[in-house]
């Protein structure tokens, strides 16, 4: 019955079992603090950051000081732009998990070791990020880090700052005076560096500019410094020869003022053209940059060109050739005669151009008559083939000219035999409007305005109103054409006022 009421715990193997769980269980949570303590409830909140910094899983997360979680995992990713940074994913305290849109973060030492925290300044948005939300990069900040001041100093660095110091010391042993007059003269110095530094920084000088073509002219050098470094090695020959002949140095020493003088004159008149070319290359601004998008043509068309001009001297001497030829034909006696010839075949040929041209490129007349002409000689006989022939023009009276088999002069046995075509039809009103009269009136009765006794016929140049255009005309004569109703040489008709 004693033995029965003894405790428990005074038994050691259980007493040593509950302090082996208790280690273990200690060891556990130590080994997975990096992820935090389990049981803790916490928030997740992605970080995009330029550089990782030799962060490490498991570094704080602080705000104002204090921790408020953890990095729980860090990978690399590539952004949008095509840098590569790093992701990082915190845990944060539930209390303090709550981060609005605009806050920021940066990397900064824990100590000089090299041990780094996030540190997580929060902005003052009423949106807050989601759980599992991310932070872009354009609200992140890597500073310069003290490791990376450390790198600088590798062995080679080290060593150049001891031979800096060495000849510092050199160069300043047993210069004390010296020293002494130059810091006695510096406030004067800098009361004159005052005002050319306020002149070199207006924005009226351009030193921005200046600085800014200095590193164009330097980027274009810069493929070319192994010739510039041959130069520099002839310019040293040169020098060299120069330093040998002392007289001619100092002759020409002697000289340089009044040469300076004259080049300052010179100056002081090529100031307005200076001027003028300033304005120039402002104009021409946007042309040089559109110069570089143009280049891939210009570049194919130099190349084509280069391949062209190769030709040129058997095309110039081809060329000669054919001046020579043009002189002789200039000098030849007959050349004046034949151009004046041929002025005067132009002079008497623009007029029949002008009234003809139309009925061919109006009316198209030219063309229909070469088309039905095969058709007027289809008429089969037995010798061949004969024209088809129909008079149209003329009234049924016996004996007229559009009776076959007549047997008498036309009118001896009517009243006569009257016209009714008009001598000269149109192909164009006055204005260049279409009206083909040939082929397509009918048979006009009368029209005859000087004729005094009122007969049935037609001797009238034209017919009142406008015909319009044939089946394949156009309506009035092409743009740029010259042209005349009526002809401009040989005899003229009488002017009929009612219908010019």
């Amino acid at each position: 019955m004693r033995r029965a009421q003894q405790s428990a715990f005074a038994n050691p193997v259980l007493i040593g079992a509950v302090t082996l769980l208790v280690v273990l269980v200690a060891v556990f949570l130590a080994y997975n603090a990096n992820q935090g303590l389990p049981f803790v409830p916490t928030r997740e909140l992605k970080v995009d950051i330029a550089d990782g910094s030799n962060l490490v899983v498991g570094n704080d997360v602080r705000e104002g000081g204090t921790r408020i979680g953890l990095v729980s995992d860090m990978r690399p990713v590539r952004f949008s732009g095509g840098q590569v940074g790093a992701q990082l994913t915190l845990q944060l305290s539930k209390s303090q998990g709550e981060v609005p849109v605009d806050s920021t973060v940066s990397i900064q030492p824990l100590s000089v070791l090299g041990l780094k925290y996030v540190d997580l300044e929060k902005g003052t948005s009423k949106q807050i990020i989601a759980d599992g939300g991310t932070l872009p990069i354009s609200q992140t900040n890597v500073p310069v880090q003290f490791d990376d001041i450390l790198k600088t100093f590798d062995p080679k660095t080290r060593v150049a700052i001891q031979q800096n110091l060495q000849g510092y010391g050199d160069a300043l042993a047993g210069r004390g005076g010296d020293l002494n007059d130059t810091i006695a003269s510096l406030p004067a110095l800098l009361g004159y560096l005052e005002p050319v530094a306020a002149y070199l920084s207006a924005p009226s000088t351009g030193l921005t500019r200046l600085f800014r073509g200095l590193d164009s002219f330097m980027g274009a050098v810069a493929p070319v410094s192994a010739t510039a470094a041959d130069l520099f090695k002839q310019m040293a020959t040169t020098f060299a020869a120069i330093s040998a002949n002392p007289g001619d140095l100092e002759t020409t020493i002697a000289e340089s003022p009044s040469t300076l003088a004259a080049s300052t004159a010179s100056l002081r008149t090529q100031q307005p053209f200076l001027t003028d070319l300033a304005t120039l290359g402002h104009y021409l601004t946007p042309a040089t940059a559109s110069l570089g998008r143009a280049l891939p043509d210009v570049n194919q068309a130099l190349e084509a060109g280069t391949q062209t001009l190769k030709r040129t001297p058997v095309l110039g001497a081809k060329l000669q050739q054919v001046m020579n030829a043009l002189k002789q034909l200039s000098l030849a006696p007959g050349t004046n005669m034949g151009i004046n010839a041929l002025v005067a075949t132009v002079t008497t040929l623009n007029p029949m151009v002008r009234y003809l041209g139309p009925f061919q490129t109006v009316c198209n007349y030219w063309n229909y008559w070469w088309t039905y002409l095969s058709e007027h000689l289809s008429e089969q006989t037995q010798y061949g083939f004969a024209q088809r022939v129909l008079l149209n023009f003329a009234n049924s009276e016996p004996d007229s000219v559009g009776t076959a088999g007549a047997t008498a002069p036309a009118g001896t046995l009517g009243g006569g035999q009257n016209l009714h075509a008009p001598a000269y039809g149109a192909a164009i009103d006055n204005q260049g409007n279409a009206d083909c009269e040939t082929g397509q009136r009918g048979y006009p009765l009368k029209l005859n305005y000087f004729d005094p006794q009122g007969r049935n016929l037609e001797t009238d140049s034209h017919t009142p109103g406008n015909q319009g255009p044939t089946y394949a005309g156009r309506r009035r004569v092409p743009a740029g054409e010259t042209f005349s109703r009526n002809p401009q040489t040989g005899p003229q008709l009488a002017y009929n006022p009612s219908n010019p």
